[in-house]
């Protein structure tokens, strides 16, 4: 497998704050080199002192060094552009490339990348922490955590160690294999990678509802409706079943023909960096296109039964 992998370090909580960046080449299966740069972070000279006491860098480190847009330009752009990328927590740090890019006003690259937090699940089940350092030393990597370049190099030794281990040649394998999608950054948006839960979907015509509880003035009265995440208030399958009760129709898909769309609490291990879960994501998807979804709460949702 040929790929890149990306680590960023922030001088502040902001986003587009990176003061360095390492990227870590991989060619045929192989590390063949690691680069990095400091940067001088839009905020200079301000530096929050957590971000400092992390990765040890400071303002008088990054003085003379270029602004992300200049080193853009410069050699980043043309390393990324229609490459594989990973990273460790990919939320966090093509979330800085993001915002960054927006911040200066550029255009996205077009490029496809993967998340090895995510991916490291399905391959070393059951354990307690999936950071970065907890995975490495659970495989003898070695390296300087929070060093840009040092955390690019382990990011891609542990994902060729998950490669080896989960079968993995291609980008192909990665939804059969590894459970995981491909994400996507492209001129003017981008597509999360996120991680696949297996399950079987509950057979819905099962619930068959009391016609002497129909509620015809209900809002969801002959309605067409969906839930997404856990609900506080009570199981999925009561909730289903005052669907029915009241006279809705339950179905397991967001389709053009759904009416509602419950939000329940979302499992942040299963959901997109964007914290929404594939049913939200396709109803916008759908409402983007016209469609007359409407997207409520658990507490929307209980003040209508």
């Amino acid at each position: 497998m040929d790929f890149i992998t990306i680590d960023f370090e922030t001088a502040t909580a902001d986003r587009n704050s990176p003061c360095e960046i390492g990227l870590t080449f991989v060619q045929d299966s192989k590390v063949v080199e690691t680069k990095s740069w400091l940067i001088k972070p839009m905020q200079y000279p301000h530096f929050d002192p957590f971000n400092i006491y992390i990765h040890g860098i400071r303002p008088e480190d990054v003085a003379d060094k270029p602004e992300f847009n200049q080193l853009w330009k410069a050699e980043i752009k043309s390393f990324l552009e229609n490459q594989f990328v990973i990273a460790h927590n990919a939320g966090f740090d093509f979330g800085v490339l993001r915002k960054t890019l927006e911040a200066y006003n550029i255009p996205f690259p077009t490029l496809q990348y993967s998340c090895s937090y995510l991916f490291s699940k399905k391959v070393w089940t059951g354990l307690l922490s999936y950071d970065l350092k907890s995975l490495c030393h659970k495989n003898n990597i070695s390296f300087k955590h929070h060093r840009a370049g040092d955390d690019s190099l382990a990011c891609a030794e542990l994902s060729l160690k998950a490669f080896e281990l989960a079968g993995v040649n291609s980008i192909d394998d990665f939804p059969e294999k590894l459970r995981t999608s491909i994400g996507q950054l492209y001129d003017g948006g981008y597509r999360p990678s996120e991680t696949k839960r297996l399950y079987q979907p509950k057979d819905l015509s099962k619930i068959i509802g009391d016609p002497a509880k129909h509620k015809p003035d209900s809002l969801f009265y002959g309605s067409n409706v969906v839930f997404t995440g856990t609900l506080s208030s009570m199981v999925r399958a009561e909730a289903q079943q005052l669907i029915a009760d009241i006279g809705g129709i339950n179905s397991n898909t967001v389709t053009k023909d759904t009416d509602f769309l419950i939000v329940g609490q979302q499992d942040f291990r299963f959901v997109g960096e964007d914290g929404m879960s594939n049913k939200q994501e396709k109803a916008q998807h759908l409402l983007e296109k016209g469609a007359k979804i409407e997207v409520i709460s658990e507490s929307d949702f209980l003040c209508n039964i």
